[in-house]
């Protein structure tokens, strides 16, 4: 069973480098494609021990659909926190702006893709860092005003826990 799941982690891995080559090249000649394929497969048997091994094939494919429609949504909120972050550094009074703390909260995400993905989702959206994480879901986080650490974890959360439910 084991081999069997390497060859499926090995041709679906196969398959989305290559699909990711030929999207970002943009060429359909034989030439370009051979080279996709040359490419794709000695990425894969350089990075064999790292290939994605899972036996739950529905799995991946709801973590692949969920991650399509929660990167446009991180990419809008890192823009909304980028906008409110405008102000407060352009300020010539930026220490009455800020009131920088740190703040626990307690994630009801337990994978631990999960809960990386969320602390890095904190961490990528202006006003806020993850400081620290375990894998029981608490986190620390330092936010540099009050409306940011009141954001948290809000939607973000949310979204992350659904996407990671088993």
């Amino acid at each position: 069973m084991k081999t069997q799941q390497r060859k499926t982690s090995f041709f679906l891995t196969f398959f989305i480098l290559f699909l990711f080559w030929v999207i970002f090249s943009g060429k359909f000649d034989s030439f370009h494609l051979s080279l996709g394929v040359i490419s794709c497969f000695l990425v894969i048997w350089i990075t064999s021990d790292l290939l994605l091994v899972t036996p739950d094939m529905a799995k991946f494919i709801r973590l692949f659909m969920g991650f399509t429609l929660y990167i446009p949504w991180l990419i809008w909120q890192i823009v909304l926190s980028s906008i409110h972050m405008i102000p407060i550094i352009l300020s010539p009074e930026i220490e009455k702006k800020i009131n920088p703390r740190i703040i626990k909260i307690k994630s009801r995400v337990r994978d631990e893709v999960g809960l990386v993905t969320f602390a890095n989702s904190i961490t990528l959206t202006p006003g806020t860092i993850t400081v620290a994480a375990n894998i029981h879901g608490d986190m620390t986080i330092h936010a540099i005003d009050d409306e940011c650490a009141a954001s948290l974890p809000g939607d973000m959360g949310e979204k992350i826990a659904k996407l990671f439910a088993d």
